[in-house]
């Protein structure tokens, strides 16, 4: 379809070649950053191919060796023969310019995946019966797939990576600390905040309360700390979440609402409320079917319009895959790997709602603590999240006749890639529909010492409200 040229450098490309072949020892700096693919001469792509094979099995890269590698595998004729690389090493005799060299090949190779891949969309949409959806979903994935190749390979020096550590270390210690708060003391004494480029996963069984404690936090992050906030409710419509918002806020039941039994003195504590929530930085979409391609869209259009801090998903398992004929194991290994890379792109939290397999749901199972086995297609979870939190409710039977059985609420903090895990115990108030934090547990259990740790001070989030079920 395209009548140019496709972007390359053939002189880059021989520099490379040429430069292996005069100094061996650079062949480990190239390797990391080249393929074969990357060369658009295919006697360029053929010798590399060769000179790599050769590194990789401990081979001596010397050019008796490989023109007799060439004479075995019957190219040294499709290569231009001996003469060609005669040339190479009699044009390009300076193997300090290797890296460089390397560097203008990866280049061109990047440019040309780009034009082979909108040239295949460009086809595609073109094809009978192609939905325009899909087609976006295939395109950003593939973009994906080529921004995640070009990430390449980076390795640092200590000297380097301790005075970027002593930076870090004096920013927490005299400056604005990076994690944002969860409004939970407790949870964030573990956690030390939701932190940048971390995926956290908060599940629960149905009814357990994921979507309140979720919207809870970001309750507390938009209207107390002032930092946007982007929430992608997939299942839930907006007006339901803002309701839900309202009557936390304003602790109304909101039953009450539901039922038309609001009185003059709940439209005094509706209004102030309502006024406030229109001038918090929160967003909400609720479009369903959402994909991830589509989700960090949005994110990375808040990120640069509003300076997103958060984003909170609610819930993994609904949102569309990219390629939904791929076995479903897959297509969560997938998202949650997209996740995680959505968090370091744009350098914030992202917090993924989640369930738990149904075998929880019924018989014993109901009352047992939650573990991460229980997460659906757990094994892709666990690897990508940095932490986990898992939600379960326990019922203690009344030894008293007429007094009713005592309900705890705990947060299991079931992974922390950079802390402890631990468990947490939080309060429900059924009336408001929201959590609100136990009472300082952690001073009583670790005294001062927790005081002088604790990132976020002893405030308590009264966010908070029931889930979906």
């Amino acid at each position: 379809m395209l009548q140019n040229v496709p972007p390359h450098n053939i002189e880059a490309e021989c520099g490379v070649i040429a430069s292996l072949l005069i100094d061996p020892l650079i062949a480990d700096d190239i390797v990391i950053m080249l393929s074969e693919d990357d060369f658009y001469s295919d006697a360029n792509r053929r010798l590399y191919k060769h000179l790599k094979e050769m590194r990789s099995t401990g081979s001596a890269i010397d050019l008796e060796l490989l023109l007799d590698r060439l004479r075995k595998s019957e190219e040294i004729e499709a290569i231009g023969g001996q003469a060609y690389i005669a040339e190479l090493l009699t044009t390009h005799h300076i193997s300090a310019h290797a890296v460089y060299y390397a560097g203008i090949v990866r280049e061109k190779s990047t440019l040309r995946r780009l034009i082979h891949a909108g040239s295949s969309i460009v086809q595609e949409a073109f094809a009978p019966g192609t939905e325009a959806k899909d087609l976006m979903n295939r395109a950003a994935q593939r973009m994906f797939d080529l921004s995640d190749a070009q990430a390449g390979s980076q390795v640092f020096a200590m000297f380097d990576v301790m005075m970027e550590t002593m930076s870090y270390i004096d920013n927490l210690t005299h400056g604005e600390h990076d994690g944002i708060s969860t409004g939970f003391a407790d949870l964030d004494w573990y956690l030390d905040g939701l932190r940048p480029n971390e995926l956290t996963i908060l599940a629960a069984r149905p009814g357990e309360g994921k979507t309140t404690l979720g919207m809870n936090i970001a309750e507390h992050v938009a209207i107390d700390q002032k930092k946007p906030v982007l929430v992608v409710s997939l299942e839930m419509a907006k007006r339901e979440l803002a309701l839900r918002l309202v009557c936390s806020r304003a602790e109304i039941n909101s039953g009450k609402i539901r039922k038309k039994m609001l009185q003059a003195v709940d439209y005094e504590r509706l209004r102030p409320v309502i006024n406030e929530l229109s001038q918090v930085p929160m967003f909400l979409d609720d479009t369903p079917g959402r994909t991830i391609s589509e989700i960090a869209a949005v994110a990375r259009r808040l990120k640069r319009q509003e300076n997103l801090q958060l984003v909170i998903i609610d819930y993994l398992t609904l949102i569309t895959p990219d390629n939904p004929a791929d076995p479903r194991q897959e297509q969560v290994a997938k998202m949650t790997r997209r996740l995680k890379g959505l968090a370091r792109e744009l350098r914030l939290p992202v917090l993924c709602l989640a369930q738990l397999n149904r075998d929880m749901e019924t018989g014993r199972s109901k009352s047992a603590e939650p573990k991460l086995s229980h997460l659906r297609e757990s094994g892709a979870i666990e690897q990508d999240a940095d932490v986990v939190l898992l939600i379960y409710r326990k019922t203690t039977k009344s030894k008293t006749e007429g007094t009713p059985d005592e309900e705890q609420t705990f947060i299991n903090i079931a992974k922390n890639r950079a802390g402890a895990t631990g468990r947490i115990e939080v309060v429900f108030e059924k009336e408001y529909n929201r959590f609100i934090g136990k009472d300082k547990q952690q001073e009583d259990e670790f005294g001062d010492y927790a005081a002088d740790m604790a990132p976020f001070g002893s405030g308590e989030s009264d966010g908070g409200m029931d889930d979906d079920g």
